[in-house]
């Protein structure tokens, strides 16, 4: 694939484990193929969709709020599974993935490929660090982007 690659990782570092999608973002550089976008958003889906206008494949990292909570548990979602799972349980924005995606669609703005990674987060205070179990899963949700971000370029492309 000779497409363009993005990576967003949604979230505010200030506020806690929200955190996550920018710090993956930041623990990428270096680690995926040159030419690939890493960048950040706070979820806004009109800031997003212009994020990833162009791309082939966006890989989303998101953290993702569910009851019962699972802090650090990492989920691999496909478009409707992240709107699905998004909607029911709500990202830690005002407006989730789910209403992202669906504008997308209606606006024929979906990439070719996109894959969401999200963490399940339960401190989301502002002003709060990083929890022990966002830290602890972040090595793992870091590979498991940095693996998206080298299938969309194809298995022989080394960043």
């Amino acid at each position: 694939m000779n497409g363009r690659v993005v990576v967003i990782g949604v979230g505010n570092p200030l506020r806690g484990d929200d955190g996550v999608g920018p710090a993956t973002v930041e623990a990428l550089r270096g680690r995926v193929p040159d030419g690939t976008v890493l960048t950040v958003s706070d979820g806004e889906p009109a800031r997003m969709l212009d994020l990833w206008r162009g791309a082939d494949t966006v890989v989303v990292v998101e953290a993702l709020r569910t009851r019962p909570a699972r802090p650090g548990e990492l989920h691999t979602l496909t478009p409707a599974d992240a709107a699905n799972r998004t909607a029911a349980t709500a990202s830690t924005h005002a407006l989730g993935l789910g209403e992202c995606l669906a504008l997308a669609e209606a606006l024929g703005r979906l990439p070719k490929g996109l894959v969401v990674h999200a963490m399940e987060v339960a401190d989301v205070e502002l002003g709060a660090p990083l929890s022990e179990a966002a830290r602890s899963a972040l090595p793992d949700l870091v590979d498991q982007v940095a693996a998206s971000v080298r299938h969309a370029y194809g298995s022989g492309h080394e960043g």
